[in-house]
């Protein structure tokens, strides 16, 4: 397609290819879904790769790349679909804790779970605790021990000591 510009100068010409402008392309574009795949043809091929795709998932998911285990789970679900239940048990059963782990991964219950695994040791408790004081009341600071100073108050200019 081509489009002159409505400037007299003929030489001035714009050509548009498609997908050329950045907004048309990026409108048109989707994110892959992991279905969309080609699909192995014989049964044995797509048992293989459920369970590759099993493994990729729980890969993605221990390293919290959510992108890749979104896409794995879609793939995995297709070859799922794909093939007869009662050859793929073990995968289902795979599949559906993979899917609860993922979408636990930004709840309150995750966010517990995964500071419960990794809590504060057992010194770092203690320590806390001491720290910990009355609401509303300020620990009052040690008076420090000058010991036995004089302060030469009239060398200092501030007049004389005995004053009463």
């Amino acid at each position: 397609m081509v489009r002159r510009s409505q400037t007299s100068n003929p030489r001035s010409a714009v050509v548009l290819t498609a997908g050329a402008d950045w907004r048309t392309r990026a409108a048109g574009q989707r994110r892959g879904s992991g279905a969309e795949f080609p699909m192995p043809r014989r049964q044995a091929a797509k048992l293989k790769a459920l369970q590759q795709c099993l493994g990729v998932i729980r890969t993605a998911i221990n390293a919290k790349r959510w992108a890749q285990a979104r896409y794995g789970l879609s793939r995995a679900r297709a070859l799922v679909d794909a093939l007869p239940p009662d050859q793929t048990a073990e995968e289902r059963e795979q599949l559906s804790v993979l899917r609860k782990r993922f979408e636990a991964r930004s709840t309150p219950a995750a966010k517990k779970a995964a500071e419960k695994k990794t809590g504060p040791k057992p010194a770092a408790k203690k320590a806390a605790a001491k720290k910990k004081t009355a609401p509303g009341k300020a620990v009052p600071r040690p008076v420090p021990d000058l010991g036995a100073r004089l302060l030469n108050r009239a060398a200092l200019g501030y007049g004389a000591t005995d004053e009463a």
